[in-house]
């Protein structure tokens, strides 16, 4: 049996989510010694780019995981309407939550209902294919303007986020009133005197027809992240690793790095040789380590203190 040519690829979050946390001696030694290849573009989609291909090229995330939700985004374009939480403050309006507000089937109707007319009107009707991915349906031929995704607008305001100029106006004026409806909504009193954070803001993004094609760079991809399935299912992946063929990994949600280094990274590194050829850790960030067999006997090198040195 010859050496293995498959590789395993972590995707991970930014560095400074791990800032202040130790690497075990081993990780810091392997590390010290691993390439360090040169910095990627930062940011979640581009992250995903390293490895999906879709064509034509772009980033049609509503149609995508609209079409895991439902089953019927062929016709149609499609640009995600997702409830979020946003809060003033003296800088602007904040996106505070988005994907984690615990809405239930029922509430994101009772939410939508009064949105219906809204939309229904423009020529865009509103669904929710999930609880906390509500869609709009467009005419194909729409030209829709560049949103960013909500996890690059987390924190932020929530203004410079949406595009400028005429092809913007409409999109403005669609939020702010969208926004009064959500604002006036019996259902966020409700929320609020509950504890829970309301649902007072729309982020609209992800818009797009589907893809001809999507292929991915490993033929398994394991996740639970739904744009992530969402993709692996249209390129034909299989969601477990396998005893061949390369894998990808998505951690990008993890808090705890010593448990990717038992659960993920230290396991793998014991398979390198045989199981894999080498172990490649993507970092939100742009920064990756490759990791393989014979760096081991990089003696000169020296182990790294932390994981943004």
């Amino acid at each position: 049996m010859g050496a293995p040519v498959d590789s395993l690829s972590l995707l991970l979050p930014e560095r400074r989510r791990f800032a202040g946390q130790a690497l075990a001696p081993e990780t810091a030694q392997r590390l010290g010694r691993a390439d360090r290849l040169d910095a990627a573009e930062p940011g979640d989609r581009a992250q995903l780019l390293r490895y999906f291909q879709l064509l034509p090229r772009g980033w049609p995330m509503a149609a995508i995981t609209r079409q895991a939700d439902a089953g019927d985004a062929p016709i149609h374009a499609w640009l995600r309407a997702d409830p979020v939480y946003v809060r003033p403050d003296v800088n602007g309006v904040r996106l505070m939550a988005f994907g984690n507000l615990g809405l239930t089937a029922e509430e994101a109707e009772a939410f939508i209902r009064p949105l219906k007319p809204l939309f229904g009107d423009t020529g865009f009707p509103i669904s929710a294919g999930a609880p906390e991915r509500w869609y709009l349906m467009l005419p194909r031929e729409s030209k829709l303007p560049v949103f960013t995704t909500p996890m690059e607008g987390l924190g932020e305001d929530l203004l410079a986020h949406l595009p400028d100029g005429p092809e913007g106006r409409r999109w403005r004026a669609l939020l702010n009133e969208g926004q009064i409806l959500l604002h006036n909504h019996p259902r966020n009193a409700e929320r609020i005197a509950a504890g829970r954070m309301p649902v007072n803001s729309l982020w609209f993004w992800g818009g797009g027809v589907l893809p001809d094609a999507v292929s991915v760079s490993a033929p398994h991809v394991v996740g639970d992240d739904v744009e992530l399935r969402a993709l692996a299912t249209l390129a034909g992946a299989d969601a477990r690793p396998g005893d061949t063929g390369s894998v990808l990994v998505d951690l990008r949600h993890a808090r705890q790095w010593d448990a990717i280094e038992r659960d993920h990274l230290q396991p793998a590194i014991g398979q390198l040789g045989t199981r894999y050829a080498s172990v490649l850790l993507d970092f939100a960030d742009g920064v990756r380590w490759r990791i393989a067999s014979g760096q081991r006997w990089r003696f000169w090198r020296r182990a790294l203190s932390q994981l943004d040195a």
